[in-house]
């Protein structure tokens, strides 16, 4: 058992499995289709997305200052690459199931425009609201935390200006997530 379970990707592996079965056993009264098949990706991508967005900001980042100097390597140099990397594409793969699902339900224009009617307009505010989340982890935190974990070249004025920017556009994705959750979760409701 310990074997299995301390390989991750073997674990995946049969979880996907497990998932089919699940949609083969039970294929008469929730049939598998395009759209059943990306809300759930769409799912598991934002649970990675957004999990990562909330660890970061109610674990990482509030526990960096207490953690020793001589101990800090271990969480910029292992630990912070790999989560910022799941992280942002976990914001990506997010945003292009959430696309998908509209444009095979044929709403996606009408969301993005806010010209549908109900909770089309509803689900518009929620895509509208991750895609500055996603512009946010790809072009304003990702580029800064590059800086600070020193992944690309920069100077320390570079780096200490890059932290404030890196948090406060962190912080933004966490007040945006709220209202986006609501919107997203909402308009599925009706």
């Amino acid at each position: 058992m310990a074997k299995f379970f301390g390989n991750l990707h073997l674990v995946l592996l049969v979880g996907l499995a497990a998932a089919i079965a699940l949609m083969v056993a039970f294929q008469l009264t929730a049939p598998v289709d395009p759209n059943s098949i990306l809300r759930w990706l769409h799912l598991f991508f934002g649970i990675v997305w957004i999990g990562l967005l909330y660890y970061l900001n109610f674990v990482q980042v509030p526990t960096m200052p207490t953690i020793p100097d001589e101990l800090k390597p271990g969480v910029s140099k292992h630990i912070a690459p790999k989560v910022l990397f799941f992280f942002r594409y976990g914001a990506l793969l997010t945003v292009l199931t959430g696309l998908a699902i509209a444009h095979v339900s044929g709403y996606l224009g009408q969301a993005l425009s806010f010209s549908g009617q109900g909770n089309v307009n509803l689900i518009g505010v929620g895509m509208w609201l991750a895609l500055i989340m996603a512009f946010n982890v790809w072009f304003i935190i990702w580029p800064a935390q590059k800086k600070i974990l020193g992944l690309v070249e920069a100077t320390p004025e570079e780096k200490a200006a890059a932290g404030p920017r890196a948090l406060i556009a962190s912080r933004t994705n966490t007040l945006l997530s709220l209202p986006m959750l609501y919107a997203m979760v909402s308009a599925n409701l009706g």
